[in-house]
Parts: C-alpha cells; sequence; structure tokens
C-alpha cells in the first residue's frame, strides 16, 4: 500500500521522470499534488504497471489531482548538459507549471537540484512508496509514449511504437545499418 502524504501538515507534489535510459526522444517529468484522501487500488511506479493500467490510470489522476503539469526536455539539450541535469530540468519545469505552488517536493531518486523557495526529499524508489510521486511517474510515461507514438509516423523503421526509443535490439540493429535521426541522443553509446 502506497503512503498517500510524506508530511501531516505540508501541502507535497510528486516528481518523477521517464525516459532517462533511452537512445531516442526527450526526457519527461510530472508534478502531482494529490489530495490527502486521495487513494487508488492500481496506482504504483509506472514501471510496474501494463500499458493499458497507465492509460486508465491518466485521466483519473488528471481529473482527481488539485495540480498536476508535465513537461520534456529534447535530445540536443541531453547531450548539452547530460540525461541527469536533463532530468531534473524536465522535473523543475514541470513545477514551474503546476497551478498550486507546493510546499515540499517528493522526488524520486537520490539527485536532485533545489528548486527556488520549495525544500525537496529525495526518495530512493519514491514511486513505489508515495501515491504522488507514482502519479507522476505514470503521467510522465504516458505522455512520453504517446510523444514517441506520433514521431514513430516520421520514423517507422526504428520501431518506437513498440520500444519507445529504449536500446532494444532491433532499435540498435537498425542505427547501426541506417544511422541516427534528430531524435537521437548523440552522446548516448548506441552500440554494445
Amino acid at each position: 500500500m502506497l503512503l498517500s502524504h510524506y508530511t501531516d501538515s505540508l501541502s507535497e507534489a510528486g516528481c518523477d521522470e521517464a525516459g532517462r535510459g533511452c537512445l531516442a526522444g526527450p526526457v519527461f517529468a510530472a508534478a502531482v499534488i494529490l489530495p490527502r484522501d486521495f487513494r487508488d487500488e492500481i496506482l504504483t511506479d509506472s514501471k510496474q504497471l501494463t500499458e493499458k493500467q497507465r492509460d486508465k490510470l491518466r485521466p483519473v489522476i488528471e481529473s482527481n489531482a488539485i495540480a498536476w503539469a508535465v513537461a520534456h526536455v529534447d535530445a540536443g539539450v541531453i547531450d548539452r548538459i547530460n540525461i541527469l541535469k536533463a532530468s531534473i530540468m524536465a522535473m523543475h519545469l514541470a513545477v514551474d507549471q503546476l497551478k498550486i505552488k507546493p510546499q515540499l517536493l517528493l522526488v524520486d531518486g537520490n539527485r536532485f537540484m533545489p528548486y527556488p523557495d520549495i525544500p525537496h526529499q529525495c526518495i530512493v524508489k519514491g514511486d513505489e512508496k508515495y501515491l504522488s510521486i507514482a502519479a507522476a511517474s505514470v503521467l510522465a510515461k504516458t505522455y512520453r509514449d504517446a510523444f514517441m507514438k506520433r514521431i514513430h509516423e516520421e520514423f517507422p523503421v526504428y520501431g518506437w511504437i513498440t520500444n519507445k526509443g529504449y536500446p532494444s535490439k532491433k532499435h540498435r540493429e537498425i542505427i547501426a545499418e541506417i544511422g541516427v535521426t534528430p531524435y537521437h541522443r548523440m552522446t548516448f553509446r548506441m552500440s554494445r
């Protein structure tokens, strides 16, 4: 059972990202403030859910959240500043868009750069422990998957509709055979 809140007194936004380990596409991040009484039987870390479950949860999260936002950082920026900084930048951009300013950020993982005027708490495997982080993981993942399906239409040979830009065997083979696209991250190792 995931916990609803980290503290009893502060309004909290869960923050998480999707797409850090990909060879292609942006990194997406979400920030979500949930009501204290929010519960959902299947909500957990997006990686433990099926695509169908994530797609079902997305409108539930969006309609029940006090505030939510999704942002992304493109491959060119990832190459320029590195994936960790780009992931944190995407989380900051998502927090920037929240209609309500939270009093605390709950961040999945162990690395974060302070956001101006809002304290944060890094929580390893936070998407398995706190509902707001799990909700952020679902939004980040579903928005990123939708983006990858759109750009699949532009470059169908890479199989992004199924691999979502991750380094599958087929994805690596196609890169070796025909090269990369503007969506690929040039600082990532493309072959093994």
